[in-house]
């Protein structure tokens, strides 16, 4: 029975669990985005949130010298503090979240995807976005405002209809996913 059990041990000594979790960590800092069992994201998401939530406190030498004793990689540490931690300054909490893709093939385990909330998915793959706005090139400077006004409401409107895209996108590539690790665990 796991009564007052707070510790999930994964099949690992103290030591191991340890560089389990620091390892996990850098892996999410570094690449925004990672496959693992849906067990073991659980248990990530404690560890990156308390990290994030302890590097938009402060950004000073003791907060980057802790976070340094619990994952020595200065790297990690580093991208924590000058690029996650800021996105995040305006979150007060649910800074990942878990994609459940299925079962792995091998051992049936439940596998799943733990990301950032903010994760790009195109500049993951390194689709460079679309320019929302263009510019007219030729145009006198002296243009009407209506003209203005039209172009504008023009630009905004194609702004929309690329984040709305953007969103169909993401579903999409979620269900094939999704749809892929089914098929496989079939066969």
């Amino acid at each position: 029975m796991h009564h007052r059990r707070r510790t999930k041990y994964f099949g690992r000594k103290f030591n191991a669990r340890k560089a389990l979790w620091r390892g996990l960590v850098s892996s999410l800092v570094e690449h925004g985005r990672i496959k693992t069992t849906v067990e073991k994201a659980k248990e990530l998401r404690r560890h990156v949130e308390k990290a994030i939530t302890l590097g938009k406190k402060s950004d000073g030498l003791a907060t980057r010298r802790l976070l340094l004793s619990r994952y020595p990689n200065e790297a990690t540490v580093e991208s924590l503090l000058s690029n996650v931690a800021p996105r995040m300054k305006d979150r007060a909490g649910g800074y990942t979240r878990i994609i459940k893709i299925g079962r792995r093939p091998g051992d049936t385990a439940e596998m799943a995807f733990i990301e950032f909330v903010d994760y790009d998915y195109k500049t993951a793959k390194g689709v460079a976005p679309e320019a929302t706005e263009t510019k007219a090139k030729g145009k006198k400077k002296a243009a009407k405002k209506s003209d203005a006004q039209v172009s504008e409401a023009k630009a905004q409107s194609k702004a929309k209809k690329l984040v709305a895209a953007a969103k169909v996108a993401k579903k999409r590539n979620v269900r094939k996913i999704q749809a892929k690790s089914r098929a496989e665990n079939r066969a």
